[in-house]
């Protein structure tokens, strides 16, 4: 198998890494490869760091009812500002 076709692989199956929902020997390889391949290992870090600075976040942020129209419209959400 050639070294893109272990990334695409180990990419389709990120997030069941990421949440430990595979078995071990799926596991095991995954990680075998983060060591031999830069690339995967930076990127599977970079997602850890964002999720863990997304579940930092407060859960309810309030957000002025101004603004939060202006963001809908300007994401063509209009409807679901009322």
């Amino acid at each position: 198998m050639s070294e893109h076709s272990l990334c695409q692989e180990f990419l389709s199956q990120i997030s069941d890494y990421l949440d430990n929902n595979i078995d071990p020997l799926t596991c095991d390889e995954l990680e075998k490869h983060l060591v031999d391949c830069p690339n995967c290992k930076i990127f599977v870090d970079t997602l850890k760091k964002t999720v863990y600075l997304y579940q930092q976040q407060e859960a309810d942020i309030n957000v002025p009812s101004e603004v939060r129209g202006r963001l809908f419209k300007v994401l063509s959400l209009d409807d679901l500002t009322h």
